[in-house]
């Protein structure tokens, strides 16, 4: 399975810039997001089960949006910011 990002190259426009600092992906929450197609829940549990291997998970949650058709609204991101998650992964799967 190749896994790529679709819409790399392309600039976010808008919203409020913020400082970053690097992600300890050892330690850090992770957000795993679900675009709500079939299958993609099933690919971040997998994630989420390798994870396991070399770093606790009890601060690793899935969260999702209600339609693959739809773009994430804006109170899932706030959410995810709101509940101090440092990374998150999406899945885009069929």
């Amino acid at each position: 399975m190749k896994i790529v990002n679709p819409s790399f190259g392309v600039s976010a426009t808008g919203g409020e810039k913020r400082a970053t600092a690097p992600v300890d992906w050892l330690r850090d929450p992770i957000a795993l997001i679900t675009n709500a197609k079939p299958n993609a829940h099933q690919l971040l549990d997998g994630i989420r089960t390798k994870l396991g291997a070399v770093r606790p998970i009890d601060n690793i949650a899935f969260f999702g949006k209600d339609s693959a058709s739809q773009p994430a609204p804006a109170a899932l991101y706030d959410e995810v910011v709101a509940k101090g998650y440092k990374a998150a992964l999406l899945a885009l799967a069929d």
